[in-house]
């Protein structure tokens, strides 16, 4: 393993600085700091030093890298490498922050320029491909099923096919019970997540007939999203009456199973609603 050479003055400055900063912070206690931060300080107290002989036996064993192991900066000793999301060296002649892991690469956030910020470099993933494991989960990336993998060895985990893996609808955000008064409009949302993607459809108090019916003051409507291998449907009732009252139903299925969710409407009158001030607003379901 590389062995540290006497630092220089300059390092020994900064170190100096550094203990004098840790002396005045309360009770000299430091605040905590991500691993790979706290491994940029030890970078840059070396920077400048030359790699001594490498001894592969002397070298620690990383433990629990979930992005991956990469070489450290004397090519000698393996590390844990960045994770997506963390702070990376954009030039490969710096060593402070570290390496990206496997299937990510080290790139400016063009976000932050966007809000006039500065931006940071960070470990990116190189995939946005969804994939289905050999544990019947979905992943949205590479990326993350990587970091299961390392999480857990012992699983031997692998890359069934790419695209997710079919499963029946989960409902993602169910209608709500809502209440209203008589006239005013009434919408109940329904999200459901599932590959094949899922159909949606409504249904009232059990009846097989399926809204919108022939009613004109009932209409619903579909669309996908907000994420991918997701959809979203409506049920609006336009001017609710009190015959409106009741119980609604979102039931999604594809080839492989299907689910529903309930949601109760309550309708009130004019008459008998002493609840306070009259909602004028679309109640969102």
């Amino acid at each position: 393993m590389s062995k540290p050479a006497n630092p220089t003055p300059s390092q020994l400055l900064f170190l100096l600085l550094c203990l004098s900063w840790a002396l005045t912070w309360p009770c000299g206690a430091l605040p905590s700091a991500p691993d790979y931060l706290q491994r940029g300080w030890q970078r840059l107290l070396e920077e400048g030093e030359s790699c001594s002989d490498c001894s592969p036996e002397e070298c620690p064993t990383p433990r629990g890298c979930l992005a991956g192991l990469v070489r450290d900066p004397c090519d000698c000793c393996w590390e844990c490498a960045n994770l997506e999301g963390q702070i990376c060296d954009l030039d490969n002649t710096n060593h402070f922050y570290g390496k990206c892991g496997d299937h990510l690469e080290c790139k400016l956030d063009t976000g932050d320029l966007r809000k006039g910020e500065v931006p940071e470099p960070q470990c990116a993933c190189l995939s946005s491909q969804t994939l289905c494991g050999s544990d019947g989960k979905t992943y949205t990336q590479i990326c993350k099923f990587q970091e299961v993998f390392h999480a857990h060895p012992e699983a031997n985990l692998t890359v069934a096919h790419e695209g997710p893996c079919e499963s029946e609808p989960q409902i993602l955000s169910p209608p709500y019970d809502v209440w209203n008064v008589t006239g005013q409009d009434v919408i109940f949302g329904c999200e459901v997540f599932a590959y094949p993607m899922a159909s949606i459809e409504w249904r009232k108090d059990g009846a097989e007939i399926l809204l919108p019916g022939d009613d004109p003051h009932i209409s619903v409507q579909f669309r996908g999203g907000p994420q991918k291998y997701e959809v979203t449907g409506w049920l609006q009732i336009q001017g609710v009456r009190v015959t409106d009252e009741g119980t609604y139903r979102c039931f999604a299925r594809n080839r492989v199973g299907e689910v529903a969710a309930l949601a109760s409407l309550t309708v009130l009158t004019p008459g008998n609603y002493t609840g306070g001030s009259l909602h004028s607003s679309v109640q969102l379901g």
